[in-house]
């Protein structure tokens, strides 16, 4: 009687434990409108993680369903509502790359010019997405001069290059601490547009809980730190004839 009582327990842990454990149940080999179903139903849940798995399970099933151009558009703008702008500008990709007729690609090029601008709270912060986003910028208005969205564009760009023109500053003022005055000098000559009146322009304030960290945006209580290396400044740096940053 004791051995089949630690026989049952013994059963019923196991039970429990691999039960517990394991994972859904593996779905596969279903029509394309149960995986378009959920993704929507995980999408209107918060879940994208589990709607991108099944919009994986959609592609891959199903690579000709006339829903997947859909799918993947409404994967695009929930990405972008939940702020995770990498992965909308990836479904962006996908929808412009396979699916997007010439209207349809006119509106997402346009979101993805906005979920680079949209990621960049701070310009200071990421002197290659700027860069990226006003050229991505520049090439909406050549391709769609007429385009409704050409106005928002417009005035995207005027924010970057003004996002840029400060970023510049802000290396430019680095090099002078650190007695580069080549590299200085370039980064102080760098005002792109020559219609914007840039004696006019102020630099954006920093917050006072990132001044702490970051100074503000002149100098940093960290600046005897920095190291006196390319690298660590820009990636744009003026090598002088010796092969020194200068």
């Amino acid at each position: 009687m004791h051995i089949k009582t630690n026989f049952a327990l013994v059963a019923l842990c196991a039970f429990i434990f691999f039960g517990g454990c394991s994972k859904d149940v593996e779905e596969y080999n279903k029509p394309a409108i149960y995986w378009y179903s959920k993704i929507v139903e995980n999408i209107s849940d918060a879940n994208l993680e589990k709607a991108d798995d099944y919009y994986s399970s959609l592609q891959g099933e199903h690579i000709g369903s006339p829903l997947l151009p859909e799918a993947t558009m409404i994967l695009a703008i929930a990405h972008f509502k939940y702020e995770e702008y990498l992965l909308s500008e990836h479904f962006l990709n996908e929808y412009v790359t396979r699916y997007a007729n010439l209207n349809e690609k006119e509106f997402a090029e346009f979101l993805k010019i906005k979920t680079k601008y949209m990621a960049l709270p701070n310009p200071r912060r990421d002197q290659a997405l700027i860069q990226e986003a006003i050229a991505e910028g520049e090439k909406f208005k050549e391709n769609y001069p007429n385009s409704m969205y050409f106005t928002l564009v417009d005035t995207m760009l005027t924010n970057l290059y003004m996002g840029q023109s400060a970023l510049n500053k802000t290396i430019a003022d680095l090099y002078i601490r650190i007695d580069k005055p080549k590299s200085a000098q370039y980064y102080t000559n760098l005002q792109p547009q020559p219609w914007i009146q840039w004696d006019e322009v102020d630099r954006a304030s920093t917050a006072w809980y990132r001044e702490w960290f970051e100074g503000d945006g002149t100098e940093s209580w960290y600046g005897f730190m920095v190291p006196d290396t390319r690298s660590v400044v820009s990636r744009n740096s003026v090598l002088d004839d010796s092969n020194t940053t200068k």
